[in-house]
């Protein structure tokens, strides 16, 4: 990357260009697994980016409201929807009938959702952002949710699955410490150390004694299993607000159109499930993970022998985990669906929490709309051509007026 950059980036400018690090929920996970190792390694990447020709500004963690907020500005920064500039109107990627779209974010250690709400109230005020860009006021609602990206939803999964059945273990009535799973296709196995399983943070509270130390996953490829195993990991079961996603989260009611990037786009791309600039309906999109799931592990890998077996093991689980979290976390329905656009780019720029980061760290979006001229450059331009001709003509007439050629004067033939 740095390398990149050194030759992307001019050798004269390279003192004067800052570089920035934030460091996600990966991060947030390890500073509370172990908070020591989080700042070595902060302060390793920090040596190495100090060694460059850049201007180094500093590493951090940032939180998960930031991550949120940033992702945000991001899309609608890239949309022209705080200047409403020509961008918009170039952009087939995402229309929104509102002012804003509000952002989807999905990574490996968590997810955000930010929006603005013309609902949103004051009962959660952990949940609500205040920007002013531009000259206009926002106000945003934003939540993330630490151990729910598709990493490690399918961690919490698996131990919710041990957990479900750690009495079985533990009696060795299940022969060879196996346990099936409907999120991997039929004939794929994996090999799962158990003591490193729960050193995890998002695992660690349902830590078993079990008899054995390696666990082995086997396929069955059933979509509609692995949905309901997944709705586990999505306590709706109380909720303190007048409305909330899960685990007693408050969610304002869903407005506007949505863009969602990183895990979402990367995922539902593979899946062949991104079309714009008509998404595909919700049962479509249900349908076509559904077929995907129930291919045989064999055929899958023949397939698509490029990718890592790794990934490539896990995109049933992520695509069904992705409509599970936006369904049933979420509440999107067959109804307001269509309204959520999977993005990778926008224009030429990534989607992603990055920019915006950038943007703000920088101060590149004023709180006050800049004073602009009246015209702009080309109009200036042709009122002053215009204003030219007009006094050329001006000009012209009274010449003609006052400086008659004796032969137009009256009564000379």
């Amino acid at each position: 990357c740095l390398q990149q950059a050194k030759e992307v980036i001019p050798s004269a400018q390279h003192k004067e260009t800052p570089v920035y690090l934030g460091a996600t929920a990966g991060m947030r996970l390890l500073r509370l697994q172990n908070e020591s190792a989080a700042d070595k390694v902060l302060s390793s990447v920090g040596s190495t980016l100090r060694s460059a020709p850049f201007n180094f500004q500093g590493a951090r963690i940032i939180t998960g409201q930031e991550e949120g907020a940033y992702g945000w500005i991001t899309i609608n920064y890239l949309l022209g929807n705080f200047k409403q500039s020509g961008w918009k109107k170039l952009l087939h990627s995402l229309k929104s009938s509102s002012e804003t779209s509000g952002a989807l974010d999905l990574g490996g250690a968590s997810t955000q959702i930010t929006f603005v709400s013309k609902d949103l109230t004051s009962e959660s005020p952990e949940n609500q952002l205040y920007f002013r860009l531009y000259g206009k006021d926002y106000q945003v609602y934003t939540h993330s949710f630490l151990c729910y990206g598709k990493d490690q939803a399918l961690q919490q999964k698996l131990a919710r699955d041990l957990q479900a059945t750690w009495i079985d273990f533990y009696f060795q009535t299940v022969e060879n410490s196996s346990l099936p799973d409907p999120c991997f296709h039929k004939g794929y196995e994996r090999t799962i150390n158990v003591t490193d399983f729960f050193k995890n943070p998002c695992t660690s509270d349902k830590k078993k004694q079990l008899p054995f130390s390696q666990l082995y996953i086997k396929g069955e490829g059933d979509y509609q299993k692995c949905r309901e195993n997944i709705q586990k990991l999505f306590d709706k079961s109380n909720c303190p607000y007048s409305s909330c996603s899960f685990n007693g989260i408050y969610l304002p009611p869903l407005q506007g159109e949505f863009g969602a990037f990183s895990a979402f786009y990367f995922v539902m791309n593979f899946l062949n499930l991104t079309s714009e600039p008509n998404p595909l309906a919700l049962n479509k999109v249900t349908s076509e993970i559904e077929s995907f799931c129930a291919r045989p592990w064999q055929e899958v890998k023949t397939a698509y022998h490029h990718i890592k077996e790794k990934y490539l093991s896990e995109y049933c689980f992520s695509g069904a985990y992705i409509l599970s979290l936006l369904e049933n976390g979420y509440d999107f329905t067959e109804n307001n669906w269509q309204m959520i656009h999977f993005l990778g780019k926008i224009g030429s720029s990534d989607a992603g929490w990055t920019l915006g980061y950038m943007l703000n760290l920088t101060n590149m979006i004023p709180a006050e709309e800049p004073a602009r001229p009246p015209l702009s450059h080309g109009s200036y331009v042709g009122l002053m051509v215009l204003c030219s001709l007009v006094l050329v003509s001006v000009l012209l007439f009274a010449w003609l007026l006052f400086h008659k050629p004796k032969c137009l004067q009256k009564g000379i033939v």
